[in-house]
């Protein structure tokens, strides 16, 4: 076998794409053509296998997450998601939800480790509602974790009354405190530990491990800790301060959704969510937006940026990582934004036809099998 053929082999990665519900088929097109352009420019051959998840799954089989789709994930090295969900679905039963896709994969891949980098451009300060002095060197990572908690705990209702359980253990706390701490050690070395420690027994429970964990393993790492109510206000009042985020499933759910008015858009956030084999799904913040779906005016920044995230998490492509994310600001800094942030702004399919046009023109000679 020649160098030239197994350096191809090498870059050769298998992903399942998921278009899932509302606007998720548009901007998840838009990551297809993308990919596209990075085949060509940088060398790469990426097999996309396209699966079924959420509402459009029950529309076609009944279940939110087919067997087909697990199979599949398990033969590729990461899954693209677009969105899940939308009014279409929400008089079904609880087993009939599109959500459950979601989390059913989260639970049958354990991709417990969910990364939402938060970073804000200078070109967009303006269409943050935090004034703008607040926004400048803002770069932190919210590392959430994905598995556990009172999502995934036992529920029940009857006779007015409900109960929602939250439940850890420290193993499910000791990896993803891991996880932060790499991630940690490749930035500031600082984590802040959010949590609810002086009334939760679970938030407790964190503090222990997590001190533990870092003190064991991760000496140059150091932590701070926060009650959740109080990192709400401060990632607001001074967002610049952080560096790693770590915390429980439901407090990250809600400071990642308050995290995106930094940067002016839900529409400009991606996620990453990862086991232990670097195997990720990858999908926007967004969700479906049902109300603009089909409209051809979905921000597909999100979802490009989330194709990124893949490239450097889990196929190990760090320059075209770089590549695909340098495009994407350069776009922002020359104007070229979308009807989210910008009354006359453009559509996906505009968005998505520069963002190849500049990878195109990218200088080819930088590629390089990683």
């Amino acid at each position: 076998m020649s160098s030239d053929t197994a350096s191809r082999l090498e870059r050769t990665f298998k992903v399942v794409g998921l278009p899932g519900d509302g606007i998720g088929p548009e901007v998840y097109a838009s990551a297809c053509q993308v990919l596209a352009v990075m085949e060509e420019q940088f060398g790469l051959r990426i097999e996309l296998d396209e699966q079924l998840i959420g509402g459009a799954a029950i529309d076609a089989g009944g279940s939110p997450l087919p067997q087909a789709t697990i199979d599949a994930c398990r033969k590729a090295d990461a899954a693209l998601l677009g969105a899940v969900g939308g009014p279409k679905w929400d008089g079904n039963p609880a087993d009939k939800r599109p959500e459950l896709g979601l989390l059913k994969i989260r639970a049958e891949f354990n991709l417990f480790c969910n990364l939402r980098p938060i970073v804000t451009h200078p070109a967009l300060h303006g269409f943050s509602p935090i004034k703008p002095d607040r926004l400048a060197n803002v770069d932190l990572m919210l590392v959430r974790e994905l598995t556990g908690g009172i999502y995934f705990g036992k529920k029940w209702r009857k006779d007015g009354q409900a109960e929602d359980i939250c439940s850890y253990n420290r193993e499910e706390i000791t990896r993803v405190t891991r996880a932060a701490a790499r991630i940690a050690q490749q930035r500031d070395r600082r984590i802040t530990l959010v949590d609810k420690a002086n009334v939760l027994e679970t938030s407790r429970l964190w503090r222990e491990v997590v001190h533990q964990v870092i003190a064991d393993e991760f000496p140059d790492v150091q932590v701070e800790n926060m009650f959740v109510d109080a990192a709400a206000m401060h990632l607001l009042s001074r967002p610049a301060d952080f560096d790693v985020m770590l915390t429980e499933n439901l407090f990250g759910d809600i400071l990642s959704d308050e995290a995106s008015m930094l940067c002016g858009s839900l529409g400009l956030l991606p996620s990453a969510s990862l086991n232990e084999e670097q195997f990720g799904l990858y999908e926007p913040v967004h969700g479906s937006a049902p109300d603009i779906a089909g409209k051809g005016i979905a921000n597909p920044y999100a979802m490009l940026l989330s194709v990124a995230m893949m490239l450097r998490h889990s196929l190990g492509c760090n320059r075209e990582a770089d590549a695909l994310e340098q495009t994407i600001f350069s776009c922002w800094n020359d104007g070229i934004l979308t009807v989210d942030l910008v009354e006359n702004g453009l559509g996906t399919r505009e968005i998505t036809e520069t963002v190849c046009q500049r990878l195109s023109s990218h200088d080819s000679s930088r590629r390089t099998a990683e």
